[in-house]
């Protein structure tokens, strides 16, 4: 059956499959200069007649029209018509799940006119004593609302933006899970016993997002630069819009990272550069292995047929790594909070870990980790009392650059600037700078006059080379 509506309003029909259907112009088809029309789905005809009033207002979109329009309508405008194409998919879907979940239900059938900031402070006053909303969620939904009614500020149709003057909750900063040293060797140990282990290590060892990590492209790897560009991520996110029946109501994404701040060059260290060489031996195995069925997409996290990996899957291989190690259950996350935490205990500065992280600004770093550099503080004080007791200060720990140089034939060549007698080759990266080390501290035993480290400014590479500092 198909109900018309007069004066181009649009109509409802029921489809064989029971499920109604709303068709209504909302406009213009700017390529052909005709009509546009948009379908929706909904499971009941109470509900498409609903949503037939809410898509018409996308048809009424002159100014005239606004002068009784509602909150719930106008909100569902300007996400579709303002904001959509701006939005990356997730904040998309993130902003429609404020209008239809908490928004609608309280405030939709408000005049926009009659929306002020005493009536918004009750609602979130409501939302937060009486259901509870995180404070994090009712900074979002004021977030949302303040665009929106910017817009409408913009277009005449309100005086100001109800949505600034607003006391938003604070809340207790959550907690961050970080993995102690002890369980960080014993996940690490149990990640070489496992297939994927080795996009373990690189979170632990780099901070990266789960995204960020299933979005990496092997020309993302610059080897001779020992750096790994952060360009994009890859996500399962839901779907925008009404979907068909019979479909997924989620898709996989390919985007660029969440900020301008998250695209973003990472320095790895060597034995994780040598992890992902290993990892790319692995995938030539693959390919010989499946044959004709093998996808060379050329992602650096894939499956056994060289296409990309799900995020739901390589959280399923993290789960049972961390079951190897014998570990309760830590997120993905943890991991990144782990690597940060760890980097500010051996002594990186908060503005660089803020850039390796991709974080918006140095003080959400410091913020966010505010444990660690509490610890600090107190170890730096006990360091101290040996001056309060008049002793001696202890030495302080030196290094020497040394520099790596690539072999045509494979491996690399250790030099060390101020010991130009040693030197040697050496295939695998983290045992030869075990080796160098070593070395280098047999040098000084029979040495009465160590030399001075050359600064690193000061030494001029060839094109490929590594510059390394090796503590002795």
């Amino acid at each position: 059956m198909s109900k018309i509506r007069a004066n181009k309003e649009g109509n409802i029909r029921q489809r064989p499959d029971g499920r109604w259907e709303v068709r209504v112009t909302v406009g213009i088809d700017y390529a052909t200069g005709k009509p546009k029309r948009v379908s929706r789905y909904t499971d009941t005809q109470e509900e498409a007649v609903k949503l037939l009033h809410e898509l018409s207002v996308l048809r009424d979109s002159a100014p005239n029209a606004f002068s009784s329009i509602t909150l719930g309508e106008w909100l569902d405008m300007c996400l579709e018509v303002y904001m959509k194409r701006s939005l990356k998919q997730s904040t998309y879907i993130s902003y429609e799940g404020y209008i239809r979940i908490h928004l609608k239900p309280s405030l939709g059938g408000l005049q926009l006119r009659d929306v002020t900031p005493r009536l918004l402070q009750e609602f979130y006053n409501y939302k937060a004593e009486a259901e509870g909303l995180a404070p994090k969620t009712i900074v979002n939904l004021n977030l949302f609302l303040h665009k929106a009614f910017s817009f409408a500020v913009n277009e005449g149709y309100i005086p100001s933006n109800p949505a600034s003057a607003i006391n938003l909750p604070q809340g207790d900063k959550p907690q961050i899970e970080i993995l102690t040293r002890d369980e960080q060797v014993r996940l690490i140990k149990a990640s070489y016993q496992h297939r994927y282990g080795v996009f373990i290590r690189l979170v632990l060892f780099t901070g990266l997002r789960i995204g960020e990590v299933l979005g990496l492209r092997w020309e993302d790897l610059d080897v001779q630069a020992g750096l790994l560009h952060i360009r994009r991520t890859l996500n399962r996110l839901k779907k925008r819009g009404a979907v068909p029946p019979g479909e997924s109501k989620t898709e996989i994404v390919i985007q660029s990272p969440k900020s301008q701040n998250s695209i973003r060059s990472i320095p790895i260290l060597p034995a994780v550069m040598q992890d992902l060489m290993n990892w790319k031996a692995v995938q030539q195995s693959d390919r010989q292995a499946a044959g004709e069925n093998y996808v060379d997409s050329g992602m650096i996290v894939t499956n056994p047929l060289g296409g990309y990996m799900e995020p739901r899957t390589f959280k399923d291989q993290y789960n049972q790594i961390l079951n190897l190690a014998g570990l309760r259950h830590f997120t993905l996350h943890a991991l990144r909070h782990t690597f940060a935490s760890r980097a500010m205990e051996q002594g990186m500065d908060a503005k660089t870990l803020s850039v390796i992280l991709g974080h918006a600004s140095v003080s959400f770093t410091m913020d966010t980790y505010a444990h660690v550099l509490t610890s600090h503080k107190v170890e730096s004080m006990a360091l101290m009392e040996e001056l309060f007791d008049m002793g001696q200060a202890p030495a302080q720990a030196i290094s020497y650059p040394v520099i790596a140089t690539p072999l045509a034939t494979g491996g690399f060549l250790f030099t060390a600037p101020d010991f130009p007698q040693v030197q040697f080759t050496g295939a695998d990266l983290y045992q030869s700078l075990q080796e160098m080390k070593e070395r280098l501290q047999e040098e000084l035993l029979i040495n009465l006059c160590p030399p001075e480290p050359t600064p690193a400014h000061m030494l001029v590479l060839d094109a490929g080379q590594l510059l390394l500092q090796i503590p002795v």
